[in-house]
């Protein structure tokens, strides 16, 4: 299989897995503190990954040398959650949810920057109506939640947010050399992360609170380490490399499509004609985000 086409068959499973993460987020929400969640996820995932870099002596000999960009890389991964739980303070999950869909197009204009790619006007137009389609699906089709929609503290913050997980997969690539290994970069983002996480727990006297996690959010908790966290960064980190991270953030706008239809399966939704729209025109805007041969 040619290996474009295989970095699209990992994204497709990426966003999947990250519409996951959002049902199981949801399930353990309110349990701790997000910032703590958030760090157990790293510590654990790169526990899980380090028998596979540590006992590899030619892994081992590049954790050194891949140190400074994961630490890099990681900063802005952090960044992103900790900008994320501070906009929910004062903001809402809708309200952050739309604003991600702005994700894509911060993106591209950072790439006219980091790798002197242009944005053309036939790009534009189906980056808002990739905005368009998601929002739809996002207010359910309710023309009145959409006019309710305004912005406050929390959404600017979270604007922060979008910044820097545009960064964070543009430095993926960005700092990629021929000879990385991407398995070893994963584990010492995963590792930079918990450095991250850890300081803004310290910062913010945050207590850790992790016994609290039993039960059934044990359950959830190990997909968000395993499918949410350890796959995820692997998943986005190997397809930024070979399609670049325009094509990667184009698939935000199927996200919450995906986000609706497992929630279907799981019978806590039904779909309506007005949300199918929504996600036929994300649909379509991504896939020609993607056959687009200026969008690389």
């Amino acid at each position: 299989m040619h290996k474009e086409t295989m970095a699209h068959l990992l994204v497709l499973l990426n966003t999947l897995l990250v519409a996951g993460s959002f049902i199981a987020s949801q399930k353990i929400a309110g349990l701790i503190h997000p910032i703590s969640l958030t760090l157990f996820r790293f510590i654990l995932a790169s526990l899980l990954l380090s028998p596979f870099i540590l006992f590899n002596l030619t892994k081992r000999q590049k954790v050194q040398k891949t140190l400074p960009k994961a630490m890099m890389i990681s900063l802005f991964y952090s960044l992103y959650f900790i900008a994320f739980f501070k906009a929910l303070e004062s903001t809402t999950a809708l309200n952050t949810g739309t604003l991600y869909t702005l994700v894509p197009l911060v993106t591209a204009i950072l790439c006219i920057f980091f790798f002197k790619e242009r944005i053309s006007f036939f790009q534009l137009i189906v980056y808002f109506c990739g905005i368009l389609g998601t929002i739809t699906v996002i207010f359910k089709g309710e023309l009145a939640l959409l006019l309710h929609f305004s912005i406050n503290q929390g959404d600017f913050i979270f604007l922060s947010a979008v910044l820097f997980m545009a960064i964070y997969s543009i430095l993926t690539k960005y700092l990629h050399r021929q000879d990385d290994d991407v398995p070893v970069l994963v584990f010492m983002t995963l590792v930079g992360g918990s450095v991250w996480m850890f300081g803004a727990l310290m910062l913010m006297d945050i207590p850790l609170q992790w016994e609290l996690i039993t039960g059934n959010a044990l359950f959830y908790m190990l997909y968000l380490v395993i499918g949410a966290t350890l796959m995820t960064v692997y998943l986005t980190q190997k397809a930024s490399i070979i399609i670049g991270p325009k094509k990667v953030m184009a698939y935000v706008y199927i996200s919450p499509a995906m986000i609706a239809f497992l929630l279907y399966l799981l019978g806590e939704t039904t779909l309506t004609w007005d949300i199918g729209v929504g996600i036929g025109i994300s649909s379509l805007a991504t896939l020609l985000l993607l056959v687009n041969r200026a969008n690389r």
